[in-house]
């Protein structure tokens, strides 16, 4: 986890997280490059991004993000990383997080909310979620059922999934 940081965000816009990330790569870029004397770029590569199937994956999603740090044994416990949401979300502490209303319906109140996400906690994500979660992120696809992917492609009019590699092969009645 030193070498990327991960969101999860809910955009007001459509280009909401695509400007986002323009102003902070280039204004970081110029920080850091004023700061130690150097040029050029400070991110490796792009951004990814994925939807995410709020009701059935936010939560999860959650997990994955604030368990990376203890994976990657750089934290024992998700509230000692320092860059995590997880003490606005576990214990309430003060935070510019606006809660997103999935966390919102883990209770009534505030304890009661803090009290279910910590519960959640209580296991390791399962080796399926993380697979899900670890593909959608690389290959910029959706975390979510078929059902909701089918509507992402019904609705875009776009294919999901990872294409084959190469050209496409020639069909035989010699269109394409």
């Amino acid at each position: 986890m030193t070498n990327h940081i991960h969101f999860l965000v809910t955009p007001q816009s459509p280009t909401a997280i695509s400007n986002t990330m323009k102003v902070v790569g280039s204004r970081y870029a110029r920080y850091i490059n004023l700061r130690y004397k150097r040029t050029g770029t400070v991110w490796e590569g792009r951004h990814y991004s994925s939807l995410i199937q709020s009701e059935k994956y936010l939560l999860i999603c959650h997990r994955y993000i604030e368990l990376n740090p203890v994976r990657a044994g750089m934290v024992v416990r998700p509230e000692e990383y320092r860059w995590s949401g997880y003490g606005a979300n576990a214990w309430g502490d003060e935070s510019l997080l606006k809660p997103h209303e999935e966390y919102l319906m883990l209770g009534l109140d505030i304890e009661s909310r803090c009290h279910a996400y910590r519960e959640l906690f209580q296991h390791q994500l399962g080796e399926a979620d993380l697979h899900r979660v670890r593909k959608a992120a690389h290959y910029s696809q959706p975390v979510g059922d078929d059902r909701f992917r089918q509507q992402i492609e019904q609705q875009y009019g776009i294919k999901l999934g990872q294409a084959k590699r190469g050209r496409p092969k020639k069909r035989k009645d010699g269109v394409g």
